[in-house]
């Protein structure tokens, strides 16, 4: 039986985590929940799954934490989730996360990554502890886990792999014209047509921002050279990513959409879990669609590709701006199609290093948000 451990236990991912758990009690068994100040959620979770370790970073939800649950290990220290896990899911959002990638991939553990801040802004310091004895980096998102399932089909991806194809739902605004979206709703822009997701992440993929952040994070994962990462929307959101191969063949993955379906993958790899998230009903499926994504109307794709090239800090910086901007969108303090705008004066304004420490990578990290309030602020 593998023991798991859930950072983030109270969001999408860590809740999706347990149902899969459940659907297969006797395969797992959570050992570790951890959140940030979730104390009344986490406290269910724990009645529940009886776990080993229970985190809670937030001193004051902690002391709750700590009554309700007599004789249960209750600490505030976020990686110590790993010490009691073989598969460790890493659903925290944004750099508190980055601890947990860390220290997973330092025990030589199993990491199933949703925290994007770990490849996306982190991915030089990350790098080097993948190859640490008996540590695994199993992506946790659709597009990333169809990719680890079709690069499985070639023995020698490095010199076989022609392009990695990740494809996009479009958002809510697939089709549009520029001058149609000057004054969009924050309302239409959260109206996303395939996956009932966060305000933030559903922001980004109405700007294709997320797409973009998703070809840094491929580059990172599987070492392809931008060049041979490509988009390609793709509206049904069942093809969830494609590789081709130098001899011409196509492999791709499909499902219904459905987050358990990557977790389960984590969870049980190098083997497949037995239950059938996002089983296909074929007597349904009418038709798959493709094509190219506007990069005129969604210039965020090509910021994206053009921080990943520049590597180093540089997509660190992108990524914090990026959430500073969005959530003045949200707030009502600008329109949509500022948010491009004001990333490309952040990068152009940017001057990007190479980051030999996670402080490095915070800094630029901060740069980025101090930059996007000076654009804001004009």
């Amino acid at each position: 039986m593998k023991r798991v451990a859930i950072a983030g236990s109270s969001g999408s991912i860590g809740t999706q985590t347990i149902d899969v758990v459940l659907a297969e009690p006797d395969a797992y068994k959570v050992t570790a929940l951890a959140v940030a100040s979730a104390s009344d959620v986490i406290i269910e979770q724990a009645r529940r799954l009886s776990p080993d370790v229970v985190v809670v970073t937030n001193e004051e939800a902690r002391r709750r934490v700590e009554v309700a649950l007599p004789g249960v290990q209750v600490t505030g220290t976020l990686t110590d989730v790993v010490d009691v896990a073989d598969v460790v899911i890493n659903g925290v959002v944004g750099f508190a996360g980055l601890s947990v990638t860390l220290e997973t991939l330092r025990k030589g553990r199993t990491l199933g990554l949703a925290n994007k801040e770990s490849l996306i802004a982190a991915g030089p310091i990350v790098q080097p502890l993948r190859a640490t004895p008996g540590a695994q980096l199993v992506p946790v998102d659709s597009e990333h886990c169809a990719l680890h399932q079709c690069l499985r089909s070639s023995m020698r991806p490095h010199t076989e792999v022609s392009r990695l194809v990740l494809t996009a739902s479009g958002g809510p605004f697939r089709g549009r014209s520029a001058e149609s979206l000057v004054g969009v709703t924050v309302q239409e822009a959260l109206a996303h047509p395939t996956w009932k997701m966060g305000p933030k992440i559903t922001i980004d993929s109405s700007t294709l921002m997320n797409k973009g952040l998703e070809v840094i994070e491929a580059h990172e994962l599987y070492g392809t050279s931008y060049d041979n990462i490509d988009v390609v929307v793709h509206p049904q959101s069942v093809v969830h990513s494609m590789v081709e191969f130098t001899d011409g063949s196509t492999i791709a993955q499909l499902s219904m959409p459905d987050m358990r379906l990557p977790i389960g993958y984590a969870l049980g790899y190098p083997d497949r879990i037995a239950t059938p998230f996002g089983k296909i009903d074929w007597t349904t499926l009418a038709r798959l669609d493709f094509e190219p994504p506007n990069r005129e109307v969604f210039p965020c794709l090509d910021l994206a590709y053009e921080a990943g090239r520049r590597g180093g800090t540089a997509p660190a910086a992108l990524s914090g701006a990026n959430e500073v901007i969005v959530e003045a969108f949200l707030s009502g303090a600008i329109v949509w199609t500022d948010i491009a705008r004001l990333l490309t004066r952040v990068l152009d304004r940017f001057s990007h290093t190479i980051p030999h420490t996670v402080d490095d990578v915070l800094d630029a990290d901060t740069q980025g948000r101090r930059l996007a309030q000076e654009e804001l602020a004009q």
